[in-house]
């Protein structure tokens, strides 16, 4: 598909996010207005965001904050406390001493007095007005690195229609790792059932984001598609996968790239200039029992639904 011009490179849309961050790190930085820099919603920019800067917005807005913090305190000696709280949009002092003390291990008028050679190292990335200038170089490249990891790593990618898919399934809350359980449960209902022919589909339906959701929250759906309309369920969850566009993306991974994958999965979309139809949940299809192969791999799909 060839990329929409108004979506511009995901790249740009990325450095011009950070760069109001930059620009307004005296402000009270809300994620919504920062996403519409980039042109995402909220949910899918923090997605982006934390897989090429390796932070979460928060945690990134707070740390360029103490950042300059510092620079003020290193090179801005006429600058009291009060003023550099000020300046760097804190809300008070003691917010400020206790969240540069957390990031440091020293109080603001420790570092400002006793740790000028210990810490000098930032003024080597100083600007004028005292901010520190962001590694956007590393994050373009962070960025095009994750969308290269889906060309090579792919071994098919597709956009197209899913018809609609009844399963039967068992839900599961928590870590990722762990839904082994819930599919436990399941084939144990649907082996006595014969219901796990060659036409089964084995899939897993995603509810929540890692990376907005905390681990013990995430929702997932362990599933298998059933193809008889006449099979008793009453003992068993049911839904319908709906109809919808997908772009599917095929993978051999070893269990530990799935973090990796996932990740780079949501920056390839963005950057190729497709849109994620966030009113319908991802999920995955497994072709192989991966514990069956002998490196332990896994052959599956994954399905993201665009517009």
């Amino acid at each position: 598909m060839k990329m929409n011009e108004k979506n511009n490179h995901l790249s740009v849309r990325m450095h011009q996010a950070i760069q109001y961050i930059e620009e307004h790190s005296a402000s009270k930085l809300l994620l919504e207005n920062v996403a519409q820099q980039a042109f995402l919603s909220p949910y899918h920019f923090h997605r982006i965001f934390s897989s090429i800067t390796g932070e979460t917005f928060t945690s990134f807005v707070t740390r360029k904050k103490i950042e300059r913090a510092a620079n003020f305190l290193l090179h801005a000696n006429e600058k009291s406390i009060s003023e550099i709280t000020d300046i760097t949009g804190f809300s008070s002092i003691s917010t400020f001493s206790r969240t540069f003390k957390k990031f440091y291990g020293v109080s603001p008028t420790e570092f400002k007095h006793k740790c000028n050679s210990r810490f000098s190292k930032i003024s080597k990335t100083k600007s004028k007005n005292g901010k520190i200038d962001t590694d956007l170089e590393q994050y373009i490249y962070n960025m095009k690195n994750l969308v290269n990891y889906i060309d090579e790593k792919a071994t098919a990618i597709e956009v197209k229609t899913v018809n609609e898919i009844p399963v039967a399934y068992v839900p599961h809350i928590g870590a990722f790792e762990n839904v082994g359980i819930a599919f436990d449960k399941l084939l144990k209902w649907a082996y006595p059932k014969g219901l796990m022919n060659d036409n089964c589909r084995i899939l897993s339906v995603y509810h929540d984001s890692p990376k907005v959701t905390e681990t013990s929250k995430l929702k997932m759906s362990a599933c298998i598609s059933l193809e008889n309309s006449s099979v008793n369920t009453s003992e068993i969850n049911t839904r319908i996968i709906s109809s919808r566009k997908y772009i599917s993306v095929t993978f051999t991974l070893g269990l530990d790239e799935f973090k990796k994958t996932y990740e780079a999965i949501f920056v390839w979309i963005f950057d190729k200039g497709f849109k994620v139809d966030d009113s319908r949940d991802p999920f995955d299809e497994y072709h192989n029992n991966f514990n069956e192969h002998p490196q332990k791999l896994c052959n599956l799909t994954i399905y993201i639904p665009v517009q």
